[in-house]
């Protein structure tokens, strides 16, 4: 039995308005897969962008240096590239250079046969004012569900 590994971006549905979103696979090697076993990964300040052969990548990620590895270890902060289908990759860049829009990685993940995956969106950044009103419709449920818990 393995444990589960799911990293989360937690800023990101905060600071985005999530349109669209698509589970990809990475290209890692091996001290790197096995560092996001061990849950030494994060994705909290990544995001994602096209290069000129119209190929994703993923920039910013953290995968921590595993621990036993020695010489053939790999570097933290690489960009690596995501697999989407060639339908998907030409969507998503129409829609990030035509409109504006970014994609930002939400979870990534170790499926069931073991490869990792990125879940990964097509976001539109939030104004101030958005955030402000998420925020205030989070206290307005907390004190209702409150209220509720209190008559029940």
């Amino acid at each position: 039995m393995q444990k589960t590994i799911n990293i989360q971006n937690k800023k990101a549905r905060f600071q985005y308005e999530i349109l669209d979103k698509y589970t990809a696979g990475i290209v890692l090697t091996g001290t790197e897969i096995k560092s996001i076993r061990s849950s030494k990964a994060s994705i909290a300040e990544s995001f994602c962008e096209f290069n000129d052969n119209g190929e994703l990548f993923v920039v910013n990620m953290t995968i921590q240096e595993y621990a036993f590895g020695n010489y053939y270890n790999h570097k933290p902060k690489a960009t690596r590239k995501l697999l989407l289908n060639k339908r998907e990759l030409k969507k998503l860049n129409k829609e990030v250079q035509n409109s504006g829009l970014t994609i930002i990685p939400l979870r990534l993940f170790i499926n069931d046969k073991g490869y990792a995956k990125l879940d990964i969106a097509l976001a539109k950044g939030k104004k101030l004012y958005d955030k402000r009103e998420t925020i205030k419709d989070r206290d307005n449920k907390r004190n209702l569900d409150r209220i509720k818990k209190i008559y029940k």
